[in-house]
């Protein structure tokens, strides 16, 4: 789809995920797990575009490294990622477009830990959702749907009623699998994407019409 090919309906509810789709951590992630995949003999290069999207102590765990505990390296990579925030920033136009939407009619959807989504937010100066599904609320994270069925349950809409904005294939697939329309936002893509999704840059022209049978997203002129 082109940039202007949204879905002509309207939305119960509005999801996203952040890193790469509200905020840019990408130069703080790829920092943190440079240095740490050079610790483990990995080549850096090959490693890095398999960390986006999904949770770290998955990215760990399917490297199968000898001698090395998931769970402990995964809580010394958030430690890592949480004090280094000086340079994340918000998608252009992400927060406005956000503070504009219903505050019950929206939720972030992350496979980062709690703790770091909040932290890199506010680094950002993005707002905090009332809801929030984060790596420790679901028992698989993305690739697997049930982050975004989740959130969809706890607002009280079905998946397939929502929208999700996405940057990365493992979310991309999650929304798919739970049965939502997705967006696919481009602001830290290197290359272009092959998509059949509706895609955007940022949100700098993106629209959002609220009302009782729901919200319609659009694209200015």
């Amino acid at each position: 789809m082109t940039e202007d090919a949204f879905p002509a309906r309207r939305f119960a509810a509005l999801l996203f995920d952040m890193d790469g789709t509200l905020i840019s951590s990408l130069a703080s992630a790829e920092r943190i797990w440079s240095r740490w995949a050079r610790a483990h003999g990995l080549d850096v290069a090959a490693f890095l575009p398999t960390i986006h999207g999904v949770r770290s102590v998955e990215t760990i765990r399917r490297l199968d490294l000898p001698g090395v505990d998931p769970e402990a390296e995964a809580a010394a990579i958030t430690r890592a990622e949480m004090d280094d925030v000086a340079d994340i920033t918000e998608i252009p136009g992400a927060r406005a477009f956000v503070e504009a939407l219903p505050p019950g009619r929206w939720a972030i959807v992350t496979s980062a830990p709690r703790a770091l989504a909040e932290r890199r937010l506010a680094a950002a100066g993005m707002p905090r959702p009332r809801l929030m599904i984060a790596a420790e609320d679901v028992a698989r994270g993305k690739p697997a749907p049930d982050c975004v069925l989740a959130a969809a349950d706890r607002l009280g809409v079905a998946a397939a009623d929502c929208l999700m904005f996405e940057d990365a294939p493992a979310g991309i697939q999650a929304a798919e699998a739970a049965g939502a329309s997705v967006a696919v936002v481009t602001a830290t893509h290197h290359a272009p994407v092959r998509t059949s999704h509706a895609r955007i840059p940022d949100y700098r022209r993106l629209r959002a019409e609220a009302g009782p049978d729901g919200i319609r997203v659009s694209l200015t002129v």
